[in-house]
């Protein structure tokens, strides 16, 4: 057994990310033969993702505020402290922040190499967000 030593908390790149957006690595792999990776995601009112992809899909756990995650197809879920979301391999998303209040999730994946497990792709238009009272 051993306590992990973490980077500290990073502030994530404009390139894949709107708005303020810092990530705690919670965990990631300690051999070849593990590919988890588990990290707290903390979002300003209004922050959200580029759109995105994973390999191997993954979990997101909402510990505070209120999450969007969209789709595609136009698809919206809105996601509340203490709820689950699951995003399954290959589906395009975006992770969106209620402009009201910050928002902090738990997100969980594994991928062949967790460095490239998520695919980042184009920042989200505003006509794509959710319209949130």
């Amino acid at each position: 057994m051993s306590i992990l030593k973490t980077p500290g908390t990073i502030k994530n790149p404009p390139e894949q990310f709107a708005g303020d957006v810092w990530v705690d690595m919670l965990a990631y792999p300690m051999s070849e033969a593990q590919r988890a990776v588990m990290a707290k995601v903390r979002f300003a009112p209004g922050a959200r993702t580029a759109w995105h992809h994973h390999a191997r899909g993954q979990y997101l756990h909402v510990t505070e505020g209120v999450a969007y995650f969209g789709d595609r197809d136009g698809n919206v879920i809105e996601v509340k402290a203490g709820e689950t979301l699951y995003t399954p391999p290959g589906e395009e998303h975006y992770h969106y922040a209620s402009p009201k209040t910050f928002m902090e999730h738990i997100a969980l994946l594994e991928g062949e190499d967790p460095k490239t497990s998520t695919v980042w792709l184009e920042h989200v238009e505003d006509k794509d967000l959710p319209t949130v009272e």
